[in-house]
């Protein structure tokens, strides 16, 4: 436990930033489902939407802090090659 009043108040400062990163964090995992979630439907209007409110959310995390911005750039990464997998295969077939 803290002894000081800067260390009280250091404490304060994480838990606050604690939840503000968890509320973040999950807004991003449940963003990144729905998408996750779209691709496996195949309906490509709805795959771009949920793509683009994906990378808004991640983008917005990294730059807040909340993670780290090469983890969001990875995450952004590997599901625009889902999405684009999901798009010219929906292409090619009709």
């Amino acid at each position: 436990m803290a002894n000081h009043k800067s260390a009280f108040k250091r404490a304060r400062q994480n838990r606050k930033r604690q939840l503000r990163n968890k509320s973040q964090k999950t807004r991003v995992k449940n963003v990144i489902k729905a998408l996750e979630a779209a691709i496996k439907e195949k309906s490509p209007a709805e795959i771009q939407e949920h793509m683009h409110l994906a990378q808004k959310v991640i983008a917005k995390a990294a730059a807040k802090g909340a993670i780290h911005r090469r983890r969001a750039s990875r995450n952004i990464s590997r599901l625009s090659i889902k999405v684009h997998r999901v798009l010219l295969t929906a292409q090619a077939s009709d």
